[in-house]
């Protein structure tokens, strides 16, 4: 599975413009956006009609482009390794977060929600655009989380502010990622 450059050339444009884009990850399908775009941030929030203070997640092609974001500095050798054990793939762990990131992201916590994912689409957006992109479920919330572009379609059924879908599968994990919370290792999800 691979993203052709036409859908990759309009996802980039969607999230270098302000934009928000839909695209699948290893268990639903995902909106996303530029983290340091505040004007982005608030439109999936707008979409979702989600609330600001619940936070989001960063997801990135490897966790060097996490480093602006997650203060990894803080976490012990044996937490970090622990971490890296799990990626890529579907475990978004809870770090520490620097603190020059916009509360849109983090929410009411001092702490950040990240994943490096396995996902070869999502992989080679973020390669592309050179830093990792807010993920948080496609849905209304309180609604069930879309599987497939044809249900994000319909969910937001023109919405002007979702820009791009990129029409990809989903890789089959039934459940959704696992999240840990990196200083005490207790699974949240």
């Amino acid at each position: 599975m691979t993203i052709n450059k036409h859908e990759l050339s309009q996802a980039l444009l969607a999230l270098t413009t302000q934009g928000v884009i839909a695209y699948p990850t290893e268990s639903v399908f995902g909106l996303g956006c530029d983290p340091d775009c505040e004007v982005a941030i608030r439109k999936i929030l707008d979409l979702k009609q989600r609330p600001a203070h619940k936070g989001l997640i960063l997801i990135a092609a490897n966790i060097e482009q996490l480093e602006n974001y997650a203060d990894f500095s803080s976490l012990s050798s044996e937490q970090l390794d622990k971490i890296k054990a799990t990626w890529p793939g579907p475990f978004t762990w809870v770090v520490p977060v620097q603190t020059s990131l916009s509360k849109l992201v983090s929410g009411d916590f001092d702490s950040i929600a990240v994943r490096v994912t396995k996902h070869p689409v999502v992989q080679a957006l973020c390669e592309a655009f050179g830093k990792p992109i807010i993920s948080t479920s496609a849905n209304l919330s309180g609604k069930d989380a879309c599987i497939t572009a044809t249900q994000v379609e319909q969910m937001f059924m023109n919405n002007p502010l979702l820009d791009h879908v990129i029409d990809q599968p989903v890789t089959g994990l039934e459940n959704p990622s696992q999240i840990h919370d990196a200083l005490t290792g207790k699974r949240l999800r």
